[in-house]
């Protein structure tokens, strides 16, 4: 479970903790789709791989319980793109009003919505690496370079992900 916690400042302007937290109980994945666009040997050198998470709805089933659905995907343009969908459940004493500011505004606080995001990058993220090895892509995140002797050049640091 991980503890969310949510900062807010007084009347006085000085920073507080509140004694808020959100414990997310599940995060529960319900769809997988992933799709290679062209053949391996047609990959570009240079790939750019966005990552996108959304929240797509946010329910209180319960008191303190809310289901929030959400998307994750990861785009490799031409190249190819890996979504999933899935629910977090999480308790929090606010739920309906969470809930309820969600239904008027589609948005939540931004520290709630923070750790939200955060959480589906920490459980999606792991699970497309494995996605895009079964199909070919490049893992979704940046591998650290690794180089030796002098062809390194002190202070460059090469970024973006190369595919041989």
């Amino acid at each position: 479970m991980k503890n969310v916690f949510c900062e807010t400042k007084n009347v006085k302007g000085s920073a507080r903790l509140l004694e808020h937290v959100m414990l997310i109980k599940a995060i529960k994945l319900k769809s997988i789709e992933a799709r290679r666009y062209v053949e391996p040997d047609d990959k570009p050198r240079q790939i750019r791989i966005d990552h996108n998470s959304q929240i797509s709805q946010v329910i209180n089933n319960a008191e303190k319980n809310l289901s929030i659905e959400f998307q994750y995907t990861a785009s490799y343009g031409p190249i190819g793109m890996i979504k999933l969908d899935g629910t977090i459940v999480c308790e929090d004493d606010d739920a309906k009003q969470l809930a309820k500011e969600w239904q008027d505004t589609r948005k939540l606080p931004d520290q709630i919505a923070s750790n939200i995001h955060t959480a589906v990058m920490h459980t999606c993220v792991p699970e497309a690496v494995g996605i895009a090895k079964d199909l070919g892509l490049p893992p979704p995140i940046p591998l650290p370079q690794v180089r030796l002797g002098s062809d390194s050049k002190k202070g460059q640091s090469q970024s973006g992900v190369e595919v041989a």
